[in-house]
């Protein structure tokens, strides 16, 4: 059995499909609860990390296309997603690794991530992620990732496998030739438990879990990190 090649945002899905309608629906909420739940203001610096080079999925880059603030923003990724740039100017657009961020301590307000931690590899490189994403930031990081008990594996668009044992599925994309989904550094599902671990391994931030839902069942994991020593101050003096 062939599949088709995971495009630059890995997902193999079709642009008009229902699973990547509903992921652009996850999205806005995911975006909503960024926004409310960290209280973020117009003139707050962002770091977005992992963007992605991919224009055929609607909310691809869902904070740069829907957050209007866009000279407040940097967008960071692997893939060369320059066109970010044109396409909302004001937005600056450094080609840079989650895991080693071109960024001195602090640089930001606020760091995002979308959809990149279950990329990045084990467990120990998404605890580094995290400590990275939270290095940059002077105030606050927002991170979310497909929650692995959820039934679909939106990667994928199948149903139940990913609840086996890791290695299992590995062994499983492999013989149904989805060798790409089989490489740990492709893709690592995490549960909200791993996430909650490697979150609490990041010193000097509180941590939040919460889940956004679809149909009722928890689909979404969503991590907020808050800078928790006293107060620290921007650059202009603000308190933050």
């Amino acid at each position: 059995m062939t599949t088709a090649q995971p495009n630059a945002q890995f997902n193999i899905a079709e642009p008009d499909s229902v699973p990547v309608r509903l992921a652009a629906y996850q999205r806005r909420k995911m975006l909503d609860r960024f926004l409310s739940g960290l209280g973020v203001v117009p003139d707050e610096s962002i770091l977005d990390v992992g963007v992605t080079s991919d224009r055929t999925y609607e909310a691809s880059n869902y904070l740069e296309a829907w957050y209007p603030h866009k000279s407040t923003m940097t967008a960071a990724g692997l893939d060369d997603a320059s066109f970010l740039c044109r396409q909302y100017p004001g937005i600056r657009f450094v080609r840079a690794n989650g895991l080693a961020l071109p960024f001195r301590d602090q640089s930001f307000d606020l760091v995002h991530s979308s959809a990149v931690i279950e990329h990045v590899g084990s467990f120990e490189r998404q605890r580094t992620f995290l400590e990275e994403c939270c290095r940059v930031a002077r105030r606050a990081v927002f991170v979310t990732t497909p929650n692995r008990w959820f039934p679909i594996e939106f990667h994928t668009v199948l149903p139940l496998v990913h609840w086996l044992p890791k290695p299992i599925f590995r062994t499983l994309m492999r013989r149904t030739g989805r060798g790409f989904f089989a490489d740990e550094a492709n893709l690592n599902l995490m549960t909200g438990r791993e996430m909650a671990a490697a979150a609490g391994a990041v010193a000097g931030f509180d941590s939040e879990l919460s889940y956004v839902s679809l149909a009722g069942w928890p689909c979404n994991i969503l991590l907020a990190m808050r800078r928790c020593h006293a107060a620290s101050r921007t650059p202009d003096g603000r308190a933050v």
